[in-house]
C-alpha cells in the first residue's frame, strides 16, 4: 500500500457514525504491506498448531482470537521466517487500506448490502476468504465476515491533521475494525 493522505473518520451526518469518529486528515508517510485476506484457519493451524475457530473451514478466516493471541501468532511466524517484518496494521493504515482511495462509507460507495458483505448474520457464520469482491486495492472482506485487530490501543480521534498516528500505547482496549458476520459491516 503506497504512502498517502486521506480523511479518516466520518462526517457528523453519516448514518451509523459513532461520536468517537471525528473526521480528520491523516498522512501515512511510509508504504506498508497488508495481507489481501484475513488470516485463514489453514494458515493459523500451520503456524500455531491449533484452530480456535467456531466455524471450521480451512479457507475460512480464523476467529475467536484475542489481540494477545494475534500477537503470539505474529511472533511465532517471525521466529519461523527470520527475515519477515510483520505486525498488525495501525488503525489508520487499516482504514486507509479499506477505503482504497475513496471517501465514501464503504470502498464501493454509500450503502451496503448482503451481496457485497457477510454481515448481520446473513449466512449465520463466517464465509471463506475471497467470497466477496475485493476493493480496488485488491483487499478482500474489509467490511464484514470477521473483525480485524489493529496494533493500536483504543483512543478517540484528534480533530487536527496528523502524520503516522498510533492509538493509546498503554490502553488495555485494542482496536477492532471491519465488522463481522453477526454485526453490521
Amino acid at each position: 500500500i503506497e504512502a498517502g493522505t486521506f480523511s479518516m473518520g466520518s462526517p457528523k451526518d453519516e448514518e451509523g457514525r459513532s461520536d468517537d469518529e471525528t473526521l480528520h486528515q491523516v498522512t501515512l508517510s511510509q508504504a506498508f504491506w497488508m495481507a489481501d485476506t484475513a488470516c485463514t484457519q489453514a494458515f493459523w493451524q500451520a503456524v500455531m498448531g491449533n484452530n480456535p475457530s467456531r466455524f471450521k473451514g480451512a479457507q475460512n478466516p480464523v476467529e475467536q482470537v484475542s489481540w494477545n493471541s494475534a500477537q503470539s501468532f505474529i511472533q511465532k511466524l517471525k521466529q519461523q521466517v527470520k527475515s519477515l517484518s510483520l505486525r498488525l496494521p495501525t488503525e489508520a493504515e487499516w482504514e486507509y487500506a479499506c477505503r482504497a482511495g475513496t471517501s465514501t462509507p464503504f470502498s464501493w460507495g454509500e450503502t451496503i448490502n448482503k451481496l457485497q458483505v457477510n454481515f448481520n448474520s446473513n449466512l449465520g457464520k463466517t464465509a471463506p476468504v475471497k467470497s466477496y469482491r475485493a476493493n480496488s486495492w485488491g483487499l478482500y472482506e474489509m467490511h464484514g465476515n470477521v473483525w480485524e485487530w489493529c496494533e493500536d490501543g483504543y483512543a478517540s480521534y484528534p480533530p487536527q491533521a496528523v502524520t503516522d498516528p498510533r492509538g493509546a500505547p498503554l490502553s488495555s482496549r485494542h482496536v477492532l475494525r471491519g465488522g463481522s458476520w453477526i454485526y453490521g459491516g
